[in-house]
């Protein structure tokens, strides 16, 4: 499947510059179409920079854009590439670091708290992280427990496993690799069985936790501590008791949470339903491909770059 996925992609990059100047075309007429408070809510939250800067020494132009780690990454920078000029420069970081530059660089996951501006969100890794479910299975039909499979490699996790991997109201294991002799290690879980669990628990890992798009756009509601960082899924604006669960960083009242939720089946799928109402403002493509665009934009023109964008605007 990933070479499909992969050969695909790369094909996607290889097709001529007339292909690109048809769909920045219709990417602005749509956006004529569409709200433009949401539009430059989103635009102005992932970039936020207000001030014009100059590019660091290190920043890479379009032409001497080249894939070294990340493939994911990569491709999915490039394909918004293909709009520019190739001496178009821009600062970038792949990976999970979450710290924040001196200077206005492209990531994927930032602080939530803090002085954050100069790390501009992108949609990056996006094959790994923005995935939705078909949940045909009701809150109320599902079991009355907790559920979560994943690597437990940091403190957070590790002690989360530990003391909720015999809980009776927990179905909790790490899947860690090379497996480990632990009796809270486990067998991989899939997501369809995942989802015949009322509760999902939604831990950060390096940065955001990789299950909770998924885990919002189900019928089973989300359990977490507070986030810490936030991606394109704007992980910031999300609500405690309105999109999701918040419990304690120490887990102290999560059996408290699982219980009360357990029998206020209704509070439950109202959260459900907000949390559903965050992920539909991720499901156009058109939206979510200008947007990106437009990040793009409003970062080569407060970099000076004001004659960064290779095609004329049709709609002007």
């Amino acid at each position: 499947m990933k070479v499909f996925y992969y050969a695909k992609r790369f094909g996607y990059n290889a097709l001529p510059s007339l292909y690109f100047k048809r769909k920045y075309q219709k990417l602005k007429r749509f956006e004529k179409s569409f709200s433009q408070e949401e539009i430059e809510y989103r635009i102005n939250y992932y970039n936020k920079v207000n001030q014009p800067f100059e590019t660091s020494k290190r920043a890479t132009s379009i032409e001497n854009y080249k894939r070294t780690k990340g493939t994911d990454y990569f491709l999915d920078l490039k394909e918004f590439l293909h709009y520019f000029k190739l001496s178009t420069r821009f600062d970038y970081r792949f990976g999970d670091d979450t710290d924040v530059n001196s200077f206005p660089t492209l990531v994927k996951a930032r602080p939530i708290d803090g002085n954050n501006a100069n790390s501009v969100l992108f949609k990056l890794n996006k094959n790994r992280h923005f995935n939705w479910v078909n949940d045909n299975l009701k809150f109320t039909d599902k079991k009355d427990l907790m559920v979560w499979r994943g690597g437990a490699y940091l403190e957070l996790r590790k002690s989360f496993v530990k003391k909720f991997y015999n809980h009776p109201l927990c179905n909790v294991k790490q899947t860690n690799r090379p497996v480990e002799d632990l009796p809270w290690q486990g067998d991989f879980l899939s997501i369809q069985e995942q989802l015949k669990y009322k509760f999902i628990f939604c831990p950060e890992g390096n940065d955001v936790a990789t299950n909770l798009k998924w885990v919002m756009s189900s019928n089973s509601l989300c359990l977490m501590p507070k986030p810490k960082y936030e991606t394109w899924f704007m992980e910031g604006t999300l609500k405690a008791g309105v999109h999701y669960v918040e419990v304690k960083s120490d887990y102290s009242d999560l059996e408290e949470k699982i219980l009360y939720y357990s029998k206020n089946s209704a509070e439950a799928e109202q959260i459900i339903s907000n949390a559903h109402a965050h992920v539909n403002r991720f499901k156009n493509e058109n939206l979510e491909d200008l947007l990106c665009l437009k990040v793009l934009e409003k970062y080569t023109k407060l970099s000076g770059q004001f004659e960064a964008l290779k095609f004329n605007d049709p709609t002007a």
